[in-house]
Formats: structure tokens, sequence, C-alpha cells
């Protein structure tokens, strides 16, 4: 199962010309496994300004697996996470990306993203991340 990051939704939502944004679209397409979390979900909503655009969206998301943190060991795993990384000289620079990643890890995910944190986080982590 792929987790789709914010970062990869905002790409494709605009038509932004990015390889994540292509690999999204394959993967669609192919009709492969793809999901999303619940902060993600929220993100991505966050973001959309037209309330006709905003239900299609909110639709066509609520279509894909949404994982849940599991209580505070997802919490918890996101503080090892982030003190894993700043240990190694790697600063995360938001929180959520850490609880992103401990849901990713905690469910055996693979990321797509197009976030510099993440790539912090799979330095000093198990984080699975897609790559074609």
């Amino acid at each position: 199962m792929i987790l789709v990051d914010t970062s990869v939704w905002v790409d494709f939502l605009r038509g932004t010309n990015s390889r994540e944004r292509h690999a999204l679209h394959r993967l669609i397409n192919d009709e492969e496994d793809i999901s999303i979390t619940e902060i993600i979900f929220t993100e991505i909503l966050q973001g959309i300004k037209e309330d006709k655009d905003f239900k299609r969206v909110k639709e066509c998301l609520l279509e894909f697996p949404i994982y849940k943190p599991k209580g505070i060991a997802t919490y918890l795993k996101a503080t090892e996470i982030y003190r894993a990384c700043r240990k190694k000289g790697k600063t995360v620079r938001k929180t959520v990306d850490c609880i992103i990643a401990a849901i990713s890890i905690e469910n055996g995910l693979t990321l797509l993203h197009k976030d510099s944190d993440f790539d912090s986080i799979e330095a000093c982590t198990t984080l699975k991340m897609f790559r074609e």
C-alpha cells in the first residue's frame, strides 16, 4: 500500500509538472493501492478555496483507505522519529511529518512524497519510500 503525502496531492490538484504528480497519475491509472491519513485528508481539504471543488475532492479522497494514528503509541513513535533525526544532525521542520511517518511505519506503508522532511526521516528510521 502506498501512502500519498499532501505534497504530492497539491501538485496533482494544481496540475504541477512534477515527477511525483506523474507517479500518482500512473498509480491511479494502474489502480494501485494508494491511501492517505486523516491529517493528509485535512491538509488537502484546507487548501481548497471553491465549495464545488471542495465537495468533489472530498468525495474522491473518501474513496481511498484512510489510516489513523493508533493512539498515544503513534505520537510516541513520532517523538522517537524526531529525536532520532535530531541525534543524527537532521532537523525535521514539521511535527505533522513525524506523525505521518509514524503512521506509515506502523502500518508497513510505502510513502510517496515531495517533502525534504521525509528524506531526513528516511535516513534515520525504517520509513519506506516509493521510488520508480
